[in-house]
């Protein structure tokens, strides 16, 4: 039973000390493994520039997520939700049922139908900051911390945030350390393994 109970203890790898190293939580970020072939991915997975769309890295599994991007650079961009079925090389998405966005026009669109759009004095520019929360039915929108009130909704499946840019666009990610608090009961996004 002795020989047992050493074995076991020697088995963790560690020399027997009983300590087992915890795995680092992985950071949300864009997914250079889920972009489009012209795109470029700088600061640490948080930039995109080029032509083309990209997915985080995480999908929204939680009931209620938010993010946020900032123009860096004004041109052709979107943001919002797509499942990995997006076609990541098309400039602009919202065409098909695999993507839900906020197109820099400030229309809102998925499956070639325009779902929504801001107001008309609140069209996004160089520097603002676009939050978006998701709760599996809706997203909505936030310019510089404050509600658009312009629900959209209609997509479906297992989605990612997902960013597009062409025409000279530069756009940053935050999924954490946000420069907006999140709206009530919304909160970054998580893995799956931090949810339970």
């Amino acid at each position: 039973m002795a020989a047992m109970f050493t074995c076991c203890l020697g088995c963790c790898g560690d020399g027997g000390s009983g300590h087992i190293p915890l795995k680092e939580m992985p950071t949300v970020q864009l997914d250079t493994h889920h972009m489009g072939t012209d795109v470029v991915i700088v600061k640490s997975g948080r930039r995109i520039c080029g032509t083309g769309g990209c997915l985080a890295n995480a999908p929204l599994h939680q009931n209620k997520s938010y993010f946020e991007f900032k123009i860096q650079s004004t041109g052709v961009w979107g943001v919002g939700v797509a499942t990995q079925k997006v076609n990541l090389n098309q400039v602009p998405m919202g065409r098909d049922t695999n993507s839900l966005v906020l197109r820099h026009d400030g229309s809102i669109y998925h499956n070639n139908e325009e779902k929504n759009r801001l107001p008309a004095n609140s069209i996004p520019q160089e520097g603002d900051i676009l939050g978006i929360t998701y709760d599996h039915v809706e997203l909505n929108l936030y310019l510089n911390g404050k509600n658009m009130h312009c629900p959209a909704s209609g997509i479906r499946g297992t989605v990612y945030p997902v960013v597009y840019v062409d025409d000279s666009a530069i756009l940053d990610c935050q999924f954490s350390d946000f420069y907006h608090t999140p709206p009530q009961g919304f909160e970054k996004i998580l893995f799956e393994q931090q949810i339970f």
